[in-house]
Order: structure tokens, then sequence, then C-alpha cells
């Protein structure tokens, strides 16, 4: 008998996009003793609560959003001015106003720091928790382990309602995978929710079944049968009447399709996110985690926003446009101001709040000391200190943890990690952060090496 794929950790023939595309990326894979196995762990953590990461790919300035230095030096201190909140010692950006509203709502810890200093090892840093052990200065590692979403895909099972336990949106973060999980852990990946032609995957799917609709099912039987013949050479999917079973599940599950029909939204709720790729994605997102999934995260950068909107990599040059980094922030700041509150706003108006965990970080902070040069202003990579935002989940919010310098150049007060945040999130999920994994040399891997739940929180 052919070994799984979880077993072996080997990918063979598998394209990953013609699983995106039908939709079945969740359950590729899986053997009927995966299955059995996955739900037998699924005891393990609750299942019934999410987190939704906004990540915001570059690494945004801590001086420019939630840790101003108004009075630092002048080429230090942040180019945009604080805004006050209820809670004491809680500055925003100016530019943040509607999260200034919410302050009793939001939890800021500004000592989160680590040592990686390009992209992608920054990005495997606060999304697995494991410190890459040969960092790229050019930005093209892959993780060597897995990421949150992967982890609580594979200690979560599949959902008794056939939804995805793992969904990226727009695209899965690129720097991440779920290596020795298996690729049935991978996110399902669902495209831009605010473009004007945008199905759910499972609508993708429908279009090309040879039975008149979903519930066809000898016309998706044969249809399924062909992907399979086509995605597999080496008998991987041998005897797999359980998985094929899960897959027309999904296809066929009411509460899959309805989960990502956003015009079930309110028009009004629907414009409060923003008609943006941020807002329809954040609105998503919300609706994905009050069906059932366990983790969304969403791929805050530049795409879809225009010729004067950059990612968060807010360096001189960045993209290959001169200019005051300013400039690009200005307009990207509000759209992620409005996305943002409205989710924090919508979770605690539906009732969801402690169910759903929100956080909001990038790989990094930037250089405390301004840039400057013929081609503009800017600040760089600086893993030493970053903010991060976290709303929802049960939280204990309306406070700020930790302390930068006077500069923000590195923690001061309450020193913590990208693990201690994973920890924190894993806490909510149920999931047991030393619990273990073999890798693929079969040597046991804990979820987190290091790293505690942030106890003010709690």
């Amino acid at each position: 008998m052919a070994q799984s794929l979880v077993a072996t950790g080997c990918l063979g023939p598998l394209r990953r996009r013609e699983l995106l595309q039908a939709g079945l990326l969740a359950m590729s894979g899986l053997s009927q003793a995966d299955i059995l196995r996955a739900r037998a762990t699924a005891g393990e953590a609750s299942g019934d609560t999410s987190v939704i990461v906004l990540y915001l790919h570059g690494g945004p300035s801590q001086l420019e959003t939630y840790d101003l230095k108004p009075q630092a030096p002048l080429e230090y201190r942040s180019v945009f001015a604080p805004i006050d909140t209820r809670v004491p010692g809680m500055q925003l950006c100016e530019l943040f106003p509607r999260q200034a509203e919410l302050a009793d709502k939001l939890a800021l810890v500004r000592s989160v720091h680590h040592t990686m200093s390009s992209h992608s090892d920054g990005g495997i840093e606060v999304l697995t928790g494991k410190t890459p052990i040969r960092p790229d200065p050019a930005s093209q590692s892959k993780s060597e382990h897995p990421c949150l979403g992967a982890v609580a895909s594979r200690l979560l099972g599949p959902h008794p309602a056939a939804l995805p336990r793992y969904v990226a949106i727009p695209q899965q973060l690129y720097m991440v995978r779920p290596a020795y999980l298996g690729l049935h852990h991978g996110p399902l990946a669902v495209g831009d929710p605010a473009a004007a032609d945008f199905k759910p995957p499972v609508l993708q799917i429908a279009g090309g079944i040879e039975g008149r609709n979903l519930m066809d099912r000898a016309g998706l039987i044969r249809q399924f049968d062909r992907l399979k013949g086509s995605l597999d050479q080496r008998g991987s999917f041998e005897g797999t009447d359980a998985f094929r079973d899960l897959a027309l599940s999904m296809l066929t599950g009411p509460q899959v399709a309805a989960a990502f029909d956003l015009s079930r939204e309110p028009d009004e709720l629907r414009d409060r996110y923003g008609r943006t790729h941020w807002g329809q994605s954040c609105l998503l997102a919300r609706r994905l985690c009050e069906a059932g999934v366990s983790v969304v995260t969403v791929y805050i950068d530049a795409a879809k926003s225009g010729p004067d909107f950059t990612n968060w990599d807010d360096h001189i040059m960045n993209a290959g446009r001169p200019g005051h980094f300013a400039f690009y922030m200005k307009n990207r700041l509000p759209y992620l101001d409005q996305a943002l509150a409205t989710l924090i706003e919508d979770i605690h108006a539906r009732g969801v709040d402690r169910r759903i965990l929100v956080a909001v970080f990038g790989e990094f902070g930037r250089t405390p000391r301004l840039s400057q040069n013929a081609n503009g202003t800017g600040r760089d990579h600086w893993p030493d200190a970053q903010s991060v935002l976290l709303a929802g989940g049960g939280l204990k919010t309306g406070q700020v943890i930790g302390a930068t310098n006077s500069k923000a150049e590195y923690p001061t007060e309450r020193p913590l990690t990208p693990q201690d945040i994973l920890a924190t999130l894993y806490r909510h999920l149920g999931i047991d952060r030393q619990h273990t994994f073999p890798d693929f040399a079969g040597r046991p891997v804990p979820v987190l090496g290091s790293g505690t739940p942030i106890a003010e929180l709690l």
C-alpha cells in the first residue's frame, strides 16, 4: 500500500495550482487513515475559535503607526502627529482616527523584537515561531516548519461542515509552507473578494462539472476521478473513498458556499468596510471565521491599490519609486484604518469578539533614524522593535504592553518575541504549543520551542 503524503512528507507530482482551482487543497492527499487520525487528534483543540491575521507585508513602521515618538529628535520622530485615545498611554497615528475611537477594544504590544532582517526570514520568524537556520538576505527563503494556519489545520482535523480550516485572502503568504505536515494542510487561497468577477472556490469548480448542478453526485465523482488521475502518478490517492466523500462534502455543502457569499451582507456594511481589496478581504475573513474557519490570513500588500500605493517596505525607492515615504503612507493608512476598525466593530456588534481574535503585524519594524538622499526619504528594515495590535479573542484590551526607548530603537519594558505572540494565538485556538510533529527526518519538533502567552492579556 502506498504511503500517505502525511507520513512521508512527499508531495510527489501534485500541482498546487490545480488543487487550489479545484477548491480541494484543504483535503488533498488524505488517506482514510489520515482522516481518522486527524479526527482523533481534534480533541486536542476546541475548534470553535478563530484567528484573523492581517499581515502587513514589508514591515510597517512602528513610528508611523502605533509607537509614535513626538519628543524624539527630528531625524527620528514620526512624520505624523499622534492623537490621544481614551486609554492612558495609547496614542495612535493621526491617520488612524477610527481605531482611536475603539481604543478600549485594542491591545498594543510595543516591545516585540527578533533578529531576522530580511523579508522572508522575518516572515518565517513571526508566522512559524522558528528562527531560520540559514538566513537569506535576498528574501528567497521558505519555511522549514509549518505556520500557524497549517498547525491548526493538522491538529483540528476536518471541519464537520467541510469548511477549510485555513484560508488565505487573496493568496498565501509566500515565505511559509506546511512543510512536514503535508501539502493538504496549506491554505485555500481564494483570490480578491473585491474583484467584480469574484466567485467562491466551490462555485468556480461548479462551472466545470459534468452534471446539471452540484448535487449531480455521479458527475462530480467522474470529474474528481479525472482530477485525481491528472495529479496522482504514484498511487497516493489509492483507496481514498473517504477523501472523495470529504471533497464532495465541501463541494455540495451549503455552509461552504454560504460562508464565501459576500452578497449576503448588507450594502451598508460592505460600504463601511470599504469596497476595496482590504475592506472586502476583512469582511470575508469575518464571515469565514464566524462560519467556522480556524485561521484566515489577509495579505495586506499593495495589490490592486494603484500607482500611488506601495507595500509596507518603506525604504527609499520602495517598488522603484522615488519620493518621501510619507506620501505613500498617507494613501495607505486610511484604508487600513477603515477596514480594521470596521472589522473590530463588527465582531463586537455580532457578539463573536470572544471567538474571533484579530492580530495585525508584519515581519519587522523600521529603522528609527530616517534615511534621506536625492531619491527621497524612508526607513529601512529593523527587527529590533515592532508593534503588534491585538483585538477580540476575549483578551483584556484597552491597554499598552511593553515600551521602547525614546527613539523606538529597542524594547525597554517587557521585551517580547514573535513566539510570545504566537503562543497567545495558539492558546486562543486551544492548541498545545508543546505538541510535537515528526519532521522529514522523523525528529520530534514542537509547535513552539519557546514563547508563552502574554499574561497581561489573559
